[in-house]
């Protein structure tokens, strides 16, 4: 299987690699569609996601235990997984007066140390037994206003820059909470996720 800047540079030096030496996960979380009411109607959603403990397969189409409800602008092989940086999660505490739990923002790993400034498409990773590969941003929907309570979230997201990010899973395998995040290749030749999002955003 292959994606968007498959083709890793081979002149990339260690200190490259090392740059996401400290990522990890801080939070797995899955979760099933349901219905909820939107407005005078009832609509599937699969945002809403629980964080779980222990080991947990990863599969082409995603977490064991984990769903989308539009499946012809979420999940499918190049979208089986979102990452948020648990980062941001200090930024939208204070900017709603919240607690916000992981997973609010419908993301399956939460994830410590890759910015979206940072991690570039192409990028990949082996986490746990299985390997990951950056794929796009995440542009937000209007469920994000349902999760939120608000649709004034859906336009604070996109302006914040705060996108996250979809991974392809080039080999199945198993993760968990705990797990670190191990950059294998770059291209830094191809965009970043910020710019990718910045440039589809203006």
């Amino acid at each position: 299987m292959r994606f968007y800047g498959d083709q890793a540079d081979e002149s990339n030096s260690t200190s490259t690699l090392s740059e996401a030496a400290s990522a990890s996960i801080v939070s797995v979380n899955v979760g099933l569609p349901r219905d909820v009411v939107y407005g005078d109607r009832i609509v599937a959603t699969g945002i809403f996601k629980t964080p779980i403990i222990g080991r947990i397969e990863v599969r082409t189409l995603g977490l064991e235990g984990d769903g989308q409800a539009d499946l012809t602008v979420h999940g499918g092989p190049a979208k089986a997984v979102y990452a948020y940086p648990s980062e941001h999660y200090e930024y939208w505490a204070e900017q709603l007066n919240l607690t916000i739990p992981y997973g609010m923002f419908g993301e399956n790993l939460t994830t410590r140390g890759l910015l979206e400034e940072s991690v570039h498409i192409g990028d990949r990773f082996h986490v746990g037994s299985a390997e990951l590969v950056v794929t796009e941003p995440r542009f937000p929907c209007y469920k994000l206003g349902i999760k939120f309570g608000t649709m004034d979230m859906v336009k604070r997201f996109q302006e914040s820059g705060r996108s996250g990010f979809y991974l392809a899973v080039s080999k199945e395998g198993d993760i968990e909470k705990g797990d670190s995040l191990r950059l294998t290749s770059r291209n830094p030749s191809n965009p970043t996720i910020a710019e990718v999002f910045n440039s589809d955003s203006s």
